[in-house]
């Protein structure tokens, strides 16, 4: 691997782990009754945007690891859709930021192994994917990026909402 590579590298993951700490400083200090707290008129709450960007990111590295088939498995793993958008019972702050973190050093281990980022595999069959498109591992960590920075603006708006603290700015 040259040093170009691994410079490329370095720097997407620096970038996706600097998007990861924007959305953990915004449910930082939350109870996990606020977290769990849906302050807009949308169903979204803090603890809730945590663990469908969890569940997206782990989604998205088994497709790195495996294709369509692995993206597949790992939302089977992963239950109700509706269910990563909320604090379920027994669910809490401290719960969904550990998996949160186990899902990050897994990308990270994932994405150092790679041998080029390069590799690709075809997309699943969904509406919102071109028919016959192949994502690059690389395409897959800049869509992780940005999937967390929305989503990381999202909780922003949500927190300001619930105490009127403004994380991100």
């Amino acid at each position: 691997m040259t040093n170009l590579a691994n410079h490329e590298r370095d720097e997407l993951l620096a970038t996706l782990a600097e998007r990861r700490e924007f959305l953990r400083t915004t449910i930082a200090g939350m109870s996990t009754e606020q977290a769990g707290r849906q302050s807009t008129v949308s169903a979204l709450c803090l603890g809730g945007l945590v663990k469908h960007v969890a569940d997206t990111e782990s989604a998205w590295i088994a497709f790195i690891e495996g294709g369509a088939a692995a993206i597949d498995a790992e939302a089977a793993t992963q239950g109700d859709r509706d269910d990563s958008f909320r604090l379920l019972p027994g669910e809490t702050v401290d719960g969904v930021l550990d998996r949160y973190r186990a899902v990050a050093e897994r990308t990270e281990a994932v994405v150092r192994a790679l041998v080029d980022l390069d590799e690709s595999h075809p997309l699943p069959d969904a509406p919102w994917f071109p028919p016959a498109t192949s994502w690059s591992a690389r395409r897959v960590v800049l869509h992780l990026i940005g999937e967390t920075a929305q989503h990381a603006g999202h909780a922003d708006i949500i927190r300001e909402a619930i105490d009127g603290a403004k994380t991100m700015g």
